[in-house]
């Protein structure tokens, strides 16, 4: 006997083919989804460390701020400390200043010249007098130059040639002079006499 299959069994099988395709096809996107699900869990957990991260550096930064700041105002305290302590040791040594200045002077006036004055002005000091010749003025500003402790950088501001009467009778010719010279202050002198002897040994180490 022959049988004969009147049913559509391509139809089936296409039918079949569709749905093994429409489950792989599922199957593929649950896959994805998980895969991605996945990928973003981890991604987040990066960023959420990373956060954490910058935030506990934002803090020691802030920190390390707040310490600068600290130190800067230290600094300006400490500056400021200093000059007032050098104000006062100015204070202090710019006492005995005049007497300083008067002994300097004696020891560096030349014979043959006579000193009227001593003036202050600000930094600076003018000395007036009479000298016998142009020659005992350029002795005192070369003493002044070269073994000057309190009164350095000395120049001539002007000199004159004038008669000095000694009596009715007789005369004698005098030059009337102004030098100026820069007053150096107590602390600035021991400086530098403290930096003559190193720089004697230096020289005669060479």
């Amino acid at each position: 006997m022959i049988l004969i299959n009147l049913l559509p069994h391509r139809e089936i099988a296409r039918r079949r083919a569709r749905q093994r395709f429409n489950l792989a096809l599922g199957l593929a996107v649950v896959a994805g989804a998980l895969i991605a699900g996945a990928f973003y869990v981890v991604q987040q957990a990066e960023i959420d460390r990373q956060h954490e991260r910058n935030a506990l550096l934002g803090a020691e930064i802030g920190k390390l701020d707040q310490e600068i700041k600290e130190v800067a105002n230290l600094q300006e305290e400490i500056a400021a400390l200093k000059a007032r302590q050098e104000a006062v040791e100015n204070l202090q040594s710019d006492r005995t200043l005049p007497v300083h200045l008067l002994n300097e002077a004696v020891r560096q006036l030349p014979d043959g010249i006579v000193l009227r004055g001593i003036k202050q002005e600000n930094q600076s000091v003018l000395l007036t007098g009479a000298a016998q010749s142009n020659e005992r003025v350029s002795e005192l500003l070369r003493n002044l130059s070269r073994h000057g402790d309190r009164m350095i950088n000395p120049e001539l501001v002007e000199i004159v040639a004038a008669n000095l009467a000694l009596s009715p009778r007789e005369q004698r010719r005098v030059f009337n002079f102004v030098v100026r010279a820069q007053m150096r202050r107590a602390s600035d002198a021991s400086a530098a006499a403290s930096a003559v002897p190193a720089a004697v040994s230096a020289a005669t180490q060479r």
